[in-house]
């Protein structure tokens, strides 16, 4: 049985979880710039909260394909007040960061968040791995071709399947030298891959739970899923429960949605092969 211990709660995924994504950038590809004011924060959370999400995602750094790069003084100035206010109106909320940078993971975690999802698996900050096994916090490890500047740069991979599996049993074995034990890992969906790799990715994802940790999928309204079906990211809504359907079918342990409550019937719906 996966579980892992988020400020002293056990979350055992033998029912997979919703991640409900908050974007606090102004460009973020489906949904930037939505949530400009406290209220319009509070409510979203609120909403995904009660739709059944486990964890909240926070994200003050844009990381789509071009992303403009900010400092991280901006990033900063952007998470905090935002993690506070959460904190302040749920206290028994799991905030999860997205930032690959360990000065943001350190504050974050300081004013009492519960997670730390980095994008670049560790490769953008060289402190991020001692800094996350200090914290003793979960820690989502996703792999990413360069960064998001250079990602979808013509992307290449001999096998990317074996190529990934390399990269977190390489990675997940640094982190377990460090004493680090609740890691769970993303495989990364449009990070450096193409529509092929990640559909590929998608179709081979029950070989990554050879790695023994929690696996988390994020694939919402992605570009592999309303490209290929020539639409815009807000009508991907149902593509998206297709895709993950099929990644809980593989043994996604996490859902990383803009949509909460369609996701949560995703896993309602496949537990009941399971009874």
């Amino acid at each position: 049985m996966q579980t892992i211990n988020c400020k002293g709660t056990l979350i055992d995924f033998s029912t997979p979880k919703v991640m409900g994504i908050l974007n606090i950038t102004p460009d973020s590809f489906f949904d930037g710039g939505s949530y400009k004011n406290e209220k319009d924060i509070l409510l979203k959370t609120e909403k995904m909260l009660l739709e059944g999400a486990t964890f909240i995602d926070v994200g003050a750094y844009s990381s789509r394909p071009g992303a403009i790069h900010i400092s991280e003084d901006e990033e900063l100035q952007r998470m905090i007040p935002v993690v506070d206010v959460l904190l302040k109106n749920f206290p028994k909320i799991i905030l999860s960061i997205d930032t690959f940078r360990s000065k943001i993971a350190q504050k974050t975690i300081e004013h009492g968040a519960g997670i730390i999802n980095d994008i670049s698996g560790g490769k953008m900050d060289a402190k991020m791995f001692t800094t996350v096994a200090k914290l003793q916090v979960p820690y989502i490890l996703m792999h990413m071709l360069g960064t998001p500047q250079t990602m979808q740069q013509n992307p290449q991979y001999k096998d990317v399947t074996q190529e990934l599996i390399s990269f977190f049993a390489a990675q997940i074995f640094k982190l377990r030298q460090l004493q680090l034990n609740d890691v769970i890992i993303d495989v990364g969906f449009g990070f450096g891959k193409t529509i092929e790799h990640n559909y590929e990715l998608l179709k081979n994802l029950s070989l990554f739970n050879a790695l023994d940790v929690p696996v988390l999928v994020g694939i919402s309204r992605k570009s592999m899923l309303y490209k290929p079906l020539e639409i815009t990211p807000k009508k991907a809504l149902n593509a998206t429960t297709s895709a993950n359907t099929i990644a809980l079918l593989n043994g996604a342990k996490i859902l990383r949605v803009h949509d909460v409550k369609e996701a949560v019937e995703a896993i309602k719906i496949v537990q009941l092969l399971n009874k």
